[in-house]
């Protein structure tokens, strides 16, 4: 086995099962060590401006990935037209500046900031270094070798669909420039991260909601008896029950 079949064949399956298994272990037997831990409350500021634009512009360009995976017919017809073409291209490399500016607000509020700094986590800062190394390769590549939405449709979604399908062909990958691999390689990185991360949330949190437990509420009306009377100074303790004396019969 070459190093290129274990880096873009073993290592996505592993990264794979790796996170599917952490994600619903951690789910069902430690769902106590799922949450957010957000610190909003500790500094809001950079956080809004940073996660608005981390966010929206990580997120659109993940769309955009997705789309072409789904429909790379589309991106071919769309890209028919050199002015289209110049279009989408600008916009993802705009999209990825404005969430790499985005995530330099993020890491320079946990790194400044004493308050935050004292509940971020070594594996914070992994994740972080993880997301940063994936944009600044893709705006090494959208600046370097341009027009990736052209040949992406021809390079890439047969790689990922073939890893879909057990069906992997790593030679797709092997001729593509390095910094093209290490912006791959980053990708299994953060998966394989993700299940050990606060980001698991994501996934558990919508899981819980369709599998949660059915629930039954029962409303018991009580009718007090006659004997019942409320007990406890101006009828705020508990309640007392009075005990009527027993007739007693006198034989004629």
């Amino acid at each position: 086995m070459s190093l290129n079949d274990f880096l873009f064949v073993v290592v996505p399956y592993a990264v794979g099962v790796l996170a599917i298994v952490v994600t619903v272990l951690r789910w069902k037997l430690h769902e106590f060590t799922v949450s957010s831990l957000s610190s909003q409350l500790l500094e809001s500021k950079q956080l809004y401006w940073g996660t608005l634009s981390f966010h929206w512009g990580l997120s659109l360009i993940l769309l955009g990935h997705l789309t072409a995976l789904i429909i790379p017919q589309g991106f071919e017809l769309w890209n028919g037209a050199p002015l289209r073409l110049y279009l989408l291209e600008i916009t993802g490399l705009a999209l990825a500046l404005w969430a790499g500016i985005g995530l330099v607000i993020l890491i320079h509020r946990r790194l400044t900031n004493h308050r935050i700094r004292k509940v971020t986590t070594t594996m914070d800062l992994v994740v972080l270094a993880t997301i940063a190394t994936q944009i600044v390769t893709g705006i090494w590549i959208a600046i370097g070798y341009r027009w990736g939405s052209f040949w992406g449709t021809a390079v890439f979604v047969p790689y990922i669909r073939g890893l879909l399908i057990f069906q992997p062909d790593a030679d797709m990958v092997s001729p593509l420039p390095l910094v093209l691999k290490v912006h791959v390689l980053a990708f299994f990185v953060f998966i394989g991260l993700f299940p050990f991360t606060r980001l698991v949330h994501i996934i558990t949190l919508p899981l819980q909601y369709f599998f949660r437990p059915w629930q039954r509420v029962v409303a018991m009306r009580h009718t007090p008896s006659r004997n019942y009377k409320p007990g406890g100074l101006l009828g705020g303790g508990p309640p007392t029950v009075v005990e009527r004396p027993e007739r007693k019969r006198v034989k004629q």
